[in-house]
C-alpha cells in the first residue's frame, strides 16, 4: 500500500494520524508526506525556520518516509494563493505518489489553511483527473485547529472510523515532542496530556484503550 498524509503545517500529521501512521509502517506499508506550506520571514526569524528545517527531517526519518515534499507557500497565507496553483501542485505530487490511502486535514478546521488544502486537494485527486484511484480518502483532527472550530453543524467533526493506536501511543508522543518550535505544555491542546487524553477518548468510544478518529471522505470499494 501507497500512504500519501497532506499537512497544512507540520505537526498536522502527527496530531492527527501518527499513530495510525505508524501502524501502516509497520505493516510495510510506503509513507510519503506532502506539507503544503513553510515557516518564513519576518514573521519567523532565520534561527526558528532552520530549527523548524531539522525538525520535520527529524520527523520525517521517525516514521520512514520514503519521501516528504514541502510546497513554497507561506505558512497562514494560502487565501492569498492562486487555487488552481495549489491544485496543480498536489495533482502533481499525487500523481508522482499514486496513493492506495490519502489522509488529509479536516474541512472545517478554524485554520484556513486547512480549509484551502482540504479544497484544493478534493480538486486535485478526483478520479477522471488523478488518473489513478485512492483506495480510501480520511480527513484527520487536529487539537488546537478541529477543536477549536465554531460549534455550528456544518464546523462539527463527526469521526466515523476509528484506529487502535494503543501499541504506537507513546511514539506517537515522543514524535510530538520532536517538534519542539510547535508543541505546548499541559494543559493547552498540543501538550502531551491533551493529546493522550484524546487518544483515550476516542479509544472509549470503541472500547479499546486508545484510538485515533477519522471522517471517511471516500471510500472506493474494488
Amino acid at each position: 500500500m501507497r500512504v500519501l498524509v497532506l499537512s497544512a503545517h507540520p505537526d498536522d500529521e502527527t496530531l492527527g494520524c501518527g499513530g495510525t501512521l505508524l501502524k501502516h509502517g509497520e505493516n510495510g506499508d510506503h509513507l510519503f508526506w506532502l506539507i503544503a506550506t513553510r515557516a518564513f520571514e519576518p514573521a519567523y526569524n532565520a534561527k526558528v525556520i532552520q530549527q523548524k528545517s531539522q525538525e520535520i527531517k527529524n520527523v520525517a526519518a521517525a516514521y520512514g518516509f520514503k519521501e516528504f515534499y514541502q510546497l513554497e507557500y507561506k505558512t497562514a497565507r494560502l487565501d492569498l494563493v492562486s487555487s488552481a496553483e495549489l491544485i496543480d501542485h498536489v495533482h502533481q505530487i499525487a500523481l508522482s505518489v499514486r496513493p492506495d490511502w490519502i489522509y488529509l486535514v479536516n474541512r472545517n478546521d478554524v485554520h484556513s489553511d486547512h480549509r484551502i488544502l482540504f479544497d484544493a486537494t478534493m480538486s486535485a485527486v478526483k478520479p477522471f483527473r488523478a488518473e489513478f484511484h485512492a483506495i480510501k480518502m480520511l480527513s484527520y483532527e487536529s487539537l488546537s485547529s478541529t477543536d477549536a472550530a465554531p460549534g455550528i453543524a456544518n464546523h462539527v467533526f463527526v469521526p466515523n472510523v476509528f484506529s487502535d493506536i494503543g501499541k504506537y501511543i507513546e511514539q506517537k508522543l515522543e514524535i510530538m515532542n520532536l517538534y519542539q518550535s510547535e508543541i505546548q505544555i499541559d494543559p493547552l491542546p498540543r501538550g502531551p496530556a491533551a493529546l493522550r487524553a484524546l487518544a483515550r477518548s476516542r479509544g472509549a468510544t470503541m472500547g479499546i484503550e486508545y484510538a485515533e478518529a477519522f471522517m471517511l471522505v471516500r471510500d472506493f470499494l474494488q
